[in-house]
């Protein structure tokens, strides 16, 4: 820092906040750390008594808060994103869509590990909605080597931290099994659940056929709906281990590929998640519990397929950490624990 007449400042960028106090009203900030002064500050700034100010003398090799912080906005930037203003060194980003939110993650962790600067976030692969905050980052002093910037340049390689997938508009087909819904024994209750998310994200059910517990009837039920030219096929029920329940073998029969059976997910244990291996169309089992629990493994799954991604059994074992619902009396999902811990 250098210290200067204030009539002298024109040109130079402030070190710190400068704030004014008038009797009756809060105090403010009139002129934030970074701002460049111009000749009509200095009456305003010499009505605030700054006869002095301490401006950065900028050195070769050093980059000025402000500087820093653009070039983490530009490591960060992804697709349908947007930022805020330089303020006090800090940059946001806001979501430009509705979407899922992917992080690359080991590269957040190495940046963040470089010292005397940080990126902090929400969590990834979750929905956001357009104008939602992602993400702020910025330098910790006021100035930092500009060597140090070039480091977490190169840990990017040039590719974003950040992206928001918009979702894709889907056309669902629900198999609902169940020798009691199919024989009207029971009402099906399920079915309007399913409905009920697959409304959250815009995706249309295009129709529901009901079977027995005959796992061809429900293997034929799945092609019906292939041949339809769905964009994904939901099958409720059938997939516990009693010996009714044929769901799974019923999903492997039509030539599926199963990514996993079973999830590390309270409520959601018996989720099923499989692709038909001509299109890639995902094709799920969801356990009862879809039906009453408020969250469960369908509601951590779901944005990821409505943006077709092809996920794998590894994304769904590392959910392991935060996969246990805490069931609360009010729930705030997604603003709490719950799928947040892989």
């Amino acid at each position: 820092m250098q210290l200067i007449k204030t009539e002298a400042a024109v040109g130079h960028v402030l070190c710190h906040d400068l704030t004014r106090i008038i009797k009756g009203q809060d105090k403010e900030a009139i002129f934030r750390k970074g701002h460049i002064v111009v000749k009509e500050d200095i009456p305003v700034l010499l009505s605030m008594g700054k006869e002095y100010l301490y401006i950065w003398e900028k050195q070769l090799g050093v980059l000025h808060e402000n500087d820093a912080a653009q070039i983490l906005y530009e490591l960060c930037k992804g697709e349908n994103m947007y930022p805020s203003d330089v303020k006090e060194g800090k940059i946001e980003l806001f979501a430009d869509c509705d979407g899922l939110l992917k992080i690359d993650v080991e590269k957040m962790k190495q940046i963040n590990g470089l010292g005397e600067m940080m990126i902090a976030s929400r969590h990834g692969n979750f929905p956001v909605k357009k104008g939602d905050k992602i993400a702020g980052t910025r330098i910790i002093p006021l100035v930092i080597e500009n060597e140090k910037m070039k480091k977490a340049q190169e840990i990017c390689s040039g590719k974003a931290i950040f992206q928001v997938k918009p979702f894709q508009p889907k056309r669902v087909g629900i198999v609902t099994t169940g020798s009691e819904i199919y024989n009207h024994r029971i009402k099906d209750t399920f079915t309007p659940v399913i409905i009920e998310k697959l409304a959250e994200y815009q995706a249309e059910a295009v129709g529901q056929i009901i079977c027995n517990d005959d796992h061809e009837m429900i293997t034929e039920a799945i092609h019906t709906f292939l041949k339809q030219g769905v964009d994904m096929i939901l099958c409720s029920g059938g997939m516990s281990v009693d010996p009714d329940d044929r769901t799974p073998l019923a999903i492997k029969n039509a030539g599926a590929r199963i990514v996993s059976y079973g999830a590390p997910v309270l409520p959601g244990a018996m989720f099923l998640l499989a692709y038909y291996e001509k299109n890639s169309v995902p094709i799920v089992g969801l356990p009862g519990c879809v039906m009453y629990a408020k969250r469960t493994i369908f509601d951590l799954v779901l944005p990821r397929l409505m943006c077709s991604e092809i996920l794998q059994k590894e994304d769904l074992s590392v959910l392991g950490q935060g996969g246990l619902c805490l069931c609360c009396e009010t729930c705030t999902f997604p603003n709490c624990g719950f799928g947040k811990g892989g």
